[in-house]
């Protein structure tokens, strides 16, 4: 048996050093080397297996080599591999470290950046700190002249301090000393308000002593100026006396025989007023009431007199001031009173009403709606015996102008016609009605009452009057209610058991302001002309026969006169 052949092999040695990729171009390089080898010698004949078997045992050898040389390369590139993963991990936390302390740089530098910004801003304090350094320096030596100037002063001051403390001591003394005083004072004061309200108190039972002495109904009689100025010939007034009248009349002899007869009618009154009488005289008679009604006390006011005698000229009178009648000048005095009567802790409050009576039926003289929407009124009576008129408009008022507008407005309101005696012939009564509130907290005290003022129709004869139709019917009611009137003063004088205020509207509405303590006053209005001889005289028989029933009452009840009742209070 032959021997094979044995083809020489080259070996080709990798550094273990060598990178990867080394490796792997160098690997194809040595199968080729192989091949080239095995191809450059002869083939073997078919027959030579053992020369075959030769030769791959070499190549196996070959490739057994090879292998453990790639295996030794493998490791050798693990380990580098490993070593480049570390360093690799330690690079990453590297740049991560080297980030923050770039991020740690770039802070500082803006801190860096905000102090250089201070550090100029710091720089202009400075400039500014010692610019104001050195005007303080200046302002001190000014200050240390002005210093000096002031010790010396204060010196000055220090004496003259010492000289006021002890000014200071005794005007502290003065003071409390002042204290006392004035406590003293308000002691006395207070003593003094007690002593004001109790002369208040007994100055109103004082007047309301004089008034009754006077007597509660009394009767004032006025004649009213001829339209060219004088007084009439039947009428004369005494200059001596001014509370009484004389109407003279000259009468035919029946019998045509005799010669003419004159005969005199002789009247006596509380007080009488002739026409020069001014408006402010004759509201000085009556202010004494008008006080008596802030005083707490009912009163009523009325004029009475036939038709044109100047009854509405009395209670309103004109614009003027002069001329301005008795309620523009009650409401005024009352207004007045309540003001003084404030500064002893008096409060007052008032409400006016307006009332027309006109053919015994009510009407609102306040009423501003539409005249055929006018309500119905009545008269009630509540359980304090208190008259209201429901439906009625009740103003509450504070000072003169608001009344002097609501008479303006009742006046515009009233019913008024024409008759053979007067143009402008009122043909109704109206009521003004003032009710008062009066309260005295730091007294505990109150008091209530109402200032009535009435105008009343004037009464008329029918002869005279002519009247017809529907001035017929008014003359009928205001007669009526005139003639009731008069029934109701006279049963008040007589203090009769039975007074019939229900006879008329006219008495039922001024019920509480005619009966009781309440004061009263009526108005005779007389016209001085010739042709109203008549009605005078009926009007003075009316007015007397009132008077009459006071006088013969007050004969009764033996009272002293009003000079012994004032001597005892003295």
């Amino acid at each position: 048996m032959s021997r094979l052949p044995v083809m020489s092999q080259k070996r080709v040695l990798v550094s273990s050093s060598s990178s990867s990729e080394n490796m792997q171009d160098f690997a194809p390089l040595q199968v080729k080397d192989l091949q080239h080898t095995s191809s450059a010698g002869s083939r073997r004949p078919p027959w030579d297996l053992k020369g075959k078997v030769c030769d791959m045992e070499e190549k196996v050898q070959n490739y057994q080599t090879k292998y453990k040389s790639v295996n030794q390369e493998n490791e050798v590139l693990k380990e580098s591999m490993a070593q480049n993963q570390l360093r690799t991990s330690e690079m990453k936390k590297e740049l991560e470290r080297l980030r923050n302390t770039n991020s740690e740089y770039e802070n500082q530098l803006e801190i860096l950046s905000g102090v250089e910004e201070e550090l100029a801003r710091v720089s202009a304090d400075k400039d500014r700190l010692e610019q104001q350094l050195n005007d303080l320096k200046a302002r001190y030596k000014s200050l240390e002249t002005l210093n000096c100037n002031n010790e010396t002063e204060l010196q000055t001051m220090k004496v003259t301090i010492s000289a006021q403390e002890s000014t200071v001591a005794q005007l502290r003394q003065a003071l409390g000393e002042s204290r006392e005083e004035v406590h003293s004072l308000k002691e006395t004061v207070s003593q003094q308000k007690d002593e004001l309200y109790a002369g208040e108190m007994e100055r109103r039972k004082l007047h309301n002593t004089i008034q009754e002495l006077k007597g509660n109904i009394r009767v004032f009689c006025r004649v009213r100026p001829l339209r060219d100025g004088g007084l009439s010939k039947h009428i004369s007034l005494a200059a001596d006396d001014k509370t009484s009248i004389c109407l003279a009349k000259t009468e035919e002899s029946h019998t045509g025989k005799g010669t003419d007869t004159q005969r005199n009618y002789t009247f006596s009154f509380d007080r009488v007023f002739g026409p020069q009488a001014s408006q402010q005289e004759v509201f000085e008679e009556i202010s004494l009431l008008v006080q008596s009604a802030l005083d707490g006390y009912n009163v009523c006011c009325f004029a009475y007199g036939p038709t044109g005698s100047g009854k509405t000229y009395t209670m309103e009178g004109e614009e003027y001031d002069e001329t301005r009648g008795v309620i523009p000048r009650a409401v005024q005095q009352i207004f007045k009173a309540s003001d003084k009567l404030a500064c002893q802790g008096w409060e007052f409050t008032f409400t006016a009403s307006f009332v027309e009576i006109y053919n015994d039926t009510l009407r609102d003289l306040l009423y501003k709606g539409k005249a055929d929407k006018r309500p119905e009124h009545e008269i009630r009576k509540s359980n304090n015996n208190e008259l209201t008129v429901t439906n009625l408009t009740y103003q509450k008022v504070s000072c003169e102008d608001q009344v002097l507008g609501l008479i303006a407005l009742a006046n515009n309101n009233r019913a008024t016609a024409q008759t053979s005696q007067n143009d402008r012939s009122s043909r109704s009564h109206s009521v003004f009605r003032l009710d008062i509130d009066g309260v005295n907290v730091g007294r505990d005290a109150k008091c209530k009452s109402s200032l009535c003022l009435v105008d009343l129709a004037g009464s008329e004869r029918l002869l005279k009057s002519q009247s017809q139709g529907e001035r017929f019917k008014e003359m009928t009611a205001i007669n009526g209610s005139l003639s009731n009137l008069g029934i109701v003063i006279a049963a008040l004088a007589n203090k009769e058991s039975f007074v019939p205020y229900r006879n008329s509207k006219l008495t039922y509405l001024l019920q509480n302001c005619l009966g009781g303590n309440s004061k009263t006053l009526m108005f005779v209005n007389i016209a001085p002309e010739s042709d109203s001889f008549g009605e005078t005289l009926n009007s003075l028989r009316f007015a007397s026969k009132v008077s009459g029933y006071i006088i013969f009452k007050t004969a009764l009840t033996n009272r002293p006169t009003l000079q012994e009742h004032c001597r005892c209070y003295l």
